[in-house]
């Protein structure tokens, strides 16, 4: 199932032109694109932001409160458990309730519990892991890492070092950084290459190009970014604070001159054309009017942000879907969160009821032994 963006209105298609009004060049139609694309991905972000409180609230109403009585019953059946081995242990060997297999069995499921319990932060349930396990956690924990450094040596054909006697979580982190690195490097050499090409078949261009033989052709990077400064200087120039005496003037500038530092530093150039149309200067700016060269360079400064935010919404989505225990590929709505909410709500019910008759089961020794042959 393909990953979604959240459902927002969509941007209005453009309307038909005045009479009389020459139609857009294409310039100024990708530039209108650009534009309507930024606003409805800050809308959906927007959306985003509200659609994780939301979902927030309904977590802590509906299931935070199964959850931890989920966790009190766990910790019981740990606890029911350690005093039914110990009981074993201490009565006359031929009264003993628990045969040698039955013991194991309710050690096994004792270490099973203990151990997810102290790995969710419940250190209560070390010691008694750790009473009753051959191994203790932290030598699982030195066990799984070593297991991930070998999986991650074996992916990348190369040791990792400085690993030695590290955690789970630090070799994993390590790992991936490797791999990621790994992945960045061969797709900055396939870039390499292909930009190469793309130089040596521009030249080619130019060079049988009619006109002034060996000019460069424009180049709306460099153009795109001599825009975002000249937009820059002229709001830092009109809106530098120290040049107004009125306090609250100063005041007003101060906060706008914030936001223009923030905007240029984020290569935001919609927040700056905000900011100049909020400062009155957008008659005067260089972005006013502007030729096709130039709506074109502005356009490349769009597509930057556009593709940023498009990265961004996926990356909430996808902490959404982890936090909210969405399967995989399900993107992030009002739908899909509440349904499950509701499997949430579902699983939650039966392990409790599980729990509880288990707990019931180990008040009496007959009963115990049936649990531990057939827990369900």
């Amino acid at each position: 199932m393909t990953a979604r963006p959240p459902t927002s209105t969509p941007a209005p298609l453009p309307t038909a032109l005045p009479p009389g009004e020459p139609p857009l060049s294409p310039a100024a139609r990708a530039h209108r694109l650009q534009r309507q694309r930024l606003d409805t991905l800050r809308a959906q972000l927007a959306e985003l932001d509200a659609l994780e409180q939301s979902a927030r609230q309904e977590h802590m109403a509906w299931v935070a409160p199964l959850q931890a009585r989920q966790v009190q019953l766990q910790k019981a059946l740990v606890q029911a458990l350690d005093a039914a081995l110990d009981a074993a242990l201490d009565a006359d060997a031929l009264q003993r309730p628990l045969s040698p297999a039955q013991r194991a069995t309710a050690r096994e499921r004792l270490c099973a519990l203990a151990q997810a319990l102290a790995e969710d932060g419940h250190a209560d349930m070390a010691a008694l892991h750790d009473r009753h396990s051959p191994q203790t956690l932290a030598q699982k924990r030195q066990a799984r890492a070593e297991a991930l450094r070998a999986q991650f040596e074996a992916a990348l054909g190369a040791p990792i070092e400085g690993l030695d006697g590290a955690s789970p979580e630090a070799v994993l982190r390590a790992g991936w950084q490797r791999l990621q690195a790994a992945d960045e490097a061969r797709r900055q050499a396939r870039q390499d290459k292909r930009e190469k090409r793309e130089q040596r078949q521009q030249r080619r261009k130019t060079d049988t190009a009619p006109g002034a033989p060996g000019l460069p052709p424009p180049d709306p990077a460099a153009d795109a970014d001599r825009l975002l400064r000249q937009v820059f200087r002229q709001l830092a120039s009109a809106l530098h604070p120290d040049r107004e005496s009125d306090p609250a003037r100063r005041a007003h500038k101060t906060a706008l001159m914030a936001e223009a530092n923030t905007a240029y530093a984020r290569r935001d150039l919609m927040a700056l054309m905000d900011l100049q149309q909020r400062a009155a200067l957008a008659d005067s700016g260089p972005a006013a009017a502007p030729s096709d060269e130039r709506l074109a360079a502005l356009t490349l400064l769009l597509k930057q942000q556009v593709a940023a935010l498009e990265r961004e919404r996926a990356a909430r989505q996808a902490a959404l879907g982890q936090l909210f225990e969405l399967p995989a590929g399900v993107s992030a709505n009002a739908n899909t969160l509440r349904q499950a909410r509701l499997d949430a709500v579902q699983r939650l019910d039966a392990a409790i009821a599980a729990l509880e008759h288990a707990l019931e089961q180990t008040g009496d020794a007959a009963r115990l032994k049936r649990w531990l042959k057939d827990p369900g």
